[in-house]
């Protein structure tokens, strides 16, 4: 193909098939760039395509190459009908549903085809990997429904999405429009792809759509775990809580690195304020016999246990990340060639076993999020528990102000915090216990990965809502109480959210004001604040 006009924005990507990261990944996913072939990996790729091609010649039965898919593998073909056959792979696999995929995550699909395919042992022609990269480096994206994976062997119907848009033979998106693909690649000059044996297999039979989900859920759930230290910060604010739970010691006593480094974030964001104290703090009884303390001793576990909560989100993404990113610079598809053996052999490494271990599990941390921050906003909105605050955090009105009595303030604020929480547990039910027979029986184990990093992404999406909604609270407590008496970070925060979602003087709509602290949550703006 030819690799016409590239784009003179984003970020650079070596892809080598061995050291692309999440980091990487992500930006590239969000704000596109260019995507090269390494010579190295395209001197290993021409290897492992000529032993393919020296196999072919001597009419070796090899795995969908020269045999049927699936259940069809005792099925072998002449090495003339291997191209057609790959092509015609791509058009029965066309059979997804749901919405489409958005550009972030069919760009991250993308690049971790191409990545994968690099590490040279998918027996494919670098003409291929380049002709993936030369949509992606023009940002032309293939549109991909979301449903239809089983996860094993790997995502075959989304990816067939991604090989039909290489021979011009789906629909994509490109400049705002959607347009045939062949449509596209004439009026660009480049020639849609004809498949050659293997290459069909190649781009589909892979980990790279769940992977896409995952990566993306990953990167934001780490700073979703910094939003929920700000807002535990805040919350022991507003409500003049005890700093002295948040403590060194008490945490070096049980060294967990998650509750370790949530803890100390809180610390360094409560310095300076004048509304938290410490229980050493209290007047001593001095002999009397019985008081009603003003400041209780201990706080509700909702603020008090948070870094032990937020901790275990920050554990988990430890052991979640080093796995997504071992997946996405793997050789995930079946089967691979042994240049040094001379040989191919058959295996499973399109099965996503490990992706939907981890996204089940980052599922579960992530509702705990969302079930921490809706306990933690109750606290707030409810006079009965906000140490002196408004009901539903309604301005102050004298009982003489025709006001009085009028308004509600965050009382829906809370029901739509209560339902996002809701939804976000619902997803929990983890999708790898849920494998399902099919392809003839012969995919009688599959794993369910893109449901589980759908589901991820879901929830991470739902957790950035609850923690937009909870932020407007604490903004508006802190303004009640007395914001000029918060610590500096808490300020700097507080600032940062009034840029968004000014202060509630009366009843009003407040999605608006979400959805533009949902973006300054997803910006990382937040979590320069700790710097």
């Amino acid at each position: 193909m030819t690799d016409l006009l590239q784009q003179p924005t984003g970020v650079h990507v070596d892809l080598d098939g061995r050291s692309l990261t999440i980091d990487e990944a992500v930006k590239f996913a969000r704000g596109g760039g260019r995507a090269v072939l390494s010579p190295e990996a395209a001197r290993r790729v021409q290897a492992t395509r000529t032993l393919k091609q020296d196999l072919i010649a001597r009419e070796i039965p090899i795995y969908g190459v020269t045999t049927g898919f699936g259940d069809s593998a005792h099925r072998q073909i002449a090495p003339e009908k291997a191209a057609r056959l790959q092509q015609n792979m791509l058009r029965f696999l066309g059979a997804g549903t749901g919405q489409i995929a958005s550009p972030e995550v069919t760009r991250a699909t993308m690049l971790f085809r191409a990545n994968c395919l690099a590490k040279g042992n998918s027996g494919v022609r670098v003409e291929l990997i380049e002709g993936l990269l030369t949509l992606i480096n023009h940002d032309i994206l293939p549109l991909i429904p979301e449903r239809g994976s089983c996860g094993a062997s790997g995502d075959l119907i989304p990816l067939s999405y991604v090989g039909r848009a290489l021979a011009g033979e789906t629909e994509v998106l490109y400049e705002g429009e959607v347009r045939e693909a062949a449509d596209v690649l004439a009026e660009l000059g480049i020639e849609p792809l004809v498949l050659e044996a293997k290459e069909g297999l190649a781009m589909t039979n892979g980990t790279s759509f769940m992977s896409g989900f995952a990566t993306l859920a990953v990167h934001d759930a780490r700073e979703l775990a910094f939003v929920a230290d700000l807002c535990t910060s805040m919350a022991s604010q507003a409500l003049m809580g005890n700093h002295g739970h948040f403590n060194a010691f008490l945490f070096e006593a049980k060294p967990h690195p998650g509750i370790i480094e949530s803890a100390a974030n809180v610390r360094m964001l409560i310095e300076g304020s004048q509304l938290t104290h410490d229980a050493e703090d209290v007047v001593p009884l001095d002999g009397a016999g019985f008081r009603e303390l003003t400041r209780s001793v201990q706080d509700k576990y909702s603020i008090r246990c948070a870094p032990h909560i937020t901790g275990a989100l920050r554990d988990t993404l430890e052991w979640v990340e080093k796995w997504v990113s071992i997946e996405i610079n793997s050789s995930d598809d079946n089967p691979l060639f042994d240049a040094a053996a001379g040989r191919v052999q058959s295996g499973g490494n399109f099965y996503g076993s490990h992706i939907t271990q981890a996204m089940d599990s980052l599922k579960v941390a992530l509702a705990n999020m969302a079930d921490l921050f809706d306990r933690q906003l109750e606290l707030i909105v409810d006079e009965k528990f906000n140490a002196g605050l408004t009901p539903n955090l309604i301005p102050y009105f004298d009982h003489t102000d025709p006001e009085a009595g009028l308004h509600h303030g965050f009382k829906g604020m809370q029901l739509s915090c209560s339902a996002l929480t809701a939804e976000a547990l619902k997803l929990c039910n983890p999708a790898s216990i849920h494998s399902r027979s099919t392809e003839a029986h012969n995919q009688d184990k599959v794993s369910m990965g893109t449901i589980a990093a759908r589901d991820a992404r879901t929830i991470v999406e739902i957790l950035q809502h609850i923690a937009a909604i909870h932020l407007i609270a604490i903004a508006q407590a802190l303004e009640l109480r007395g914001v000029e008496k918060a610590s500096p970070k808490a300020r700097e925060a507080h600032r940062l959210v009034r840029m968004r979602a000014a202060f509630l003087d009366a009843d009003r709509r407040m999605d608006r004001d979400i959805a533009g602290v949902v973006e300054l949550i997803r910006s990382g703006e937040l979590s320069a604040v700790l710097g």
